[in-house]
């Protein structure tokens, strides 16, 4: 399978090769966040061939599966911070005990993420979905159902792809998650619908419909979990995988990282269920609610190298400090954050031309859940560069090992600024106060406003550089 690092401690690399380390770290997860694009792109033409109700159900998912997969990667991103730490040092037996640790946590916290997914499915699909609906609420329930089967697997997954990524190596996490997607898809082709045709060749098919999708999760997760384990005892991690319960005080250092990680994320998720509560109240609620993920889907496009550029920057950031140069630490994160920006600019705009046809490409057969997703997208496309830089900083931020400020950042960029401005530019009225009742629109821009406030506080924040002062 190949992978970046070949030895057990970290080459030394002069500042000028810094963009060079980046990309080759980078471009890894661009590849793999492209093909998790793409698959999320193809999970929304299937359900669009489905009942409306189901296409519903999936834009009203968004909210709960985006909450228990952010808390994997926070548990992902402790792992990270340790092992990369450990690895800028050269202390080896360190980082492949941190990374057996974090591993065993995060199964823990996996199987109880499930526990929750499954006994609150019901509870959340009528929250989020209109109570006239109630074929979408039936939908919604069975699938959270069958895709918390698969989050235990996903914690799993999160761990070791972040240990590997502390040791520099992107390259077997877009491998192994690489095959994860592709079977996911095949998966969902096989499963979803109950008629097939391939170069001619008609078979059958399980003909699930959205309970399909659910089963296509759960088992191409449960697959990947299984190559991640076999795979790390060829890498320096060494991993024979003698678990056992990690000491006190390694659970309280791995959650002193981890826990305000995953609060942020729960401050992000909470915060877009109440973005979509106001949602649930605009003029044709339905179709803005299916607008949604898709919405979400083609913008990735735009933020993927963020993405990329993010992880490689919280590995170089955890290794330069862990080598005692906290310098070296802040240039890679300005530097990482610069790509993040014109490479988003580059392709935030043709999308922001384009958004119509963008949208109608991908829901030819609902043009009216099409319509509200080009909308989104020209909203958030404006604001997409200061988006990029938010993110790749918070992820520098997190490979520091601090995951404070970002979780302060959230609080206040999205409860004390996105939620309220939602409402009030939304709905005509909010609490007794009136609005300028702008329907989805209005949610569409608080959303742009909002992250465009959060990457300049983000600058702000890494140029202080109190991040690197942080002890894990």
């Amino acid at each position: 399978m190949g992978h970046t690092v070949l030895s057990e401690k970290p080459a030394s690399q002069k500042p000028e090769n810094l963009q060079k380390v980046m990309w080759a770290l980078a471009w890894p997860a661009v590849l793999l966040n492209s093909l998790q694009t793409v698959n999320s792109l193809l999970d929304n033409w299937f359900v669009q061939q489905l009942p409306p109700s189901a296409l519903t159900a999936v834009g009203a998912s968004v909210n709960v599966v985006f909450l228990l997969v952010s808390l994997s990667f926070a548990l992902g991103t402790a792992s990270t911070a340790f092992v990369s730490r450990a690895f800028g040092a050269g202390q080896a037996e360190e980082y492949r005990s941190a990374a057996t640790k974090c591993l065993v946590v995060s199964g823990l916290a996996g199987i109880l993420a499930a526990a929750c997914g499954i006994l609150g499915a019901g509870t959340a699909a009528s929250l989020f979905i209109p109570t006239d609906n109630q074929a979408a609420i039936r939908d919604l329930t069975l699938y959270l159902q069958l895709f918390s089967l698969g989050l235990p697997f996903i914690f799993v997954i999160q761990a070791l792809a972040g240990a590997l990524r502390g040791l520099g190596d992107t390259r077997s996490p877009m491998v192994i998650s690489g095959i994860q997607i592709l079977l996911h898809i095949v998966l969902n082709y096989l499963l979803i619908f109950d008629n097939h045709e391939i170069l001619g060749v008609r078979f059958g098919g399980a003909g699930l419909g959205l309970a399909g999708a659910g089963w296509s999760f759960s088992i191409s997760a449960a697959v990947a979990a299984l190559l991640y384990m076999a795979w790390a005892s060829y890498t320096p991690l060494k991993s024979q995988w003698r678990l056992s319960l990690p000491s006190a005080d390694w659970v309280r250092r791995i959650l002193n990282v981890a826990i305000p990680a995953a609060m942020m994320s729960i401050v992000r998720v909470t915060s877009l269920m109440a973005f979509s509560l106001v949602l649930k109240n605009v003029p044709n609620a339905s179709d803005a609610i299916a607008g949604m993920r898709p919405g979400f889907s083609i913008e990735s496009l735009a933020f993927m190298p963020a993405f990329g550029l993010s992880i490689a920057a919280s590995a170089l950031v955890g290794q330069s400090l862990g080598m005692g140069d906290p310098l070296r630490a802040k240039k890679v994160g300005w530097i990482a954050a610069h790509w993040a920006a014109i490479v988003s600019a580059a392709v935030s705009l043709p999308l922001f031309i384009f958004a119509d046809q963008a949208a109608l490409l991908l829901l030819p057969d609902q043009p009216a859940v099409a319509a509200v997703t080009a909308s989104y997208l020209r909203f958030i496309c404006a604001t997409e560069v200061l988006f990029g830089y938010g993110m790749v900083l918070i992820g520098a931020m997190q490979g520091a090992g601090d995951t404070r400020r970002p979780f302060w950042l959230a609080i206040g960029t999205m409860w004390g600024f996105r939620v309220p401005m939602a409402g009030l530019l939304a709905l005509p009225l909010v609490f007794g106060i009136p609005g300028l009742a702008m329907g989805a629109d209005g949610c569409w821009l608080a959303m742009s406003i909002s992250q465009a406030v959060q990457g300049l506080l983000a600058m702000l924040i890494w140029q202080q550089g109190k991040w690197a002062t942080v002890k894990i």
